[in-house]
């Protein structure tokens, strides 16, 4: 990817030593899950005049400062699955209701506290 900037802008190009210094930054970046189109953007965007004098200066910059927060894991779909409250029928009337523990429901719990 670092090597091939220079189709991107051919003012980018790297030396093999260059290449090697960068790749762990690059790595990075990857671990922190950006990928390849990302990094390259984030690299190539708004570069400065005509002449860039030492552009594996100015990628180890953007890499190092411009390196975004790591993400927090993804849950595992097992997790975002909601909890469905089951269905319970009323114990006084009969009629079906949402509750975690079967019981009265709300008519014949609110007529049961009146009297």
């Amino acid at each position: 990817m670092l090597a091939a900037l220079r189709l991107r802008d051919p003012r980018l190009l790297l030396s093999e030593r260059d290449v090697c210094r960068l790749a762990p930054a690059v790595g990075e970046w990857l671990r922190r899950g950006v990928g390849p189109d990302r990094i390259v953007d984030a690299v190539c965007a708004d570069l400065p005049g005509p002449l860039l004098r030492r552009p594996a200066g100015l990628i180890a910059y953007r890499l190092g400062h411009l390196k975004p927060v790591e993400a927090a894991p993804l849950p595992s779909p097992q997790d975002q699955r909601r909890h469905i409250v089951p269905m319970q029928n009323c114990e006084g009337c009969d009629r079906g209701y949402r509750a975690e523990h079967p019981g009265l429901c709300r008519d014949c719990a609110t007529v049961s506290a009146a009297a």
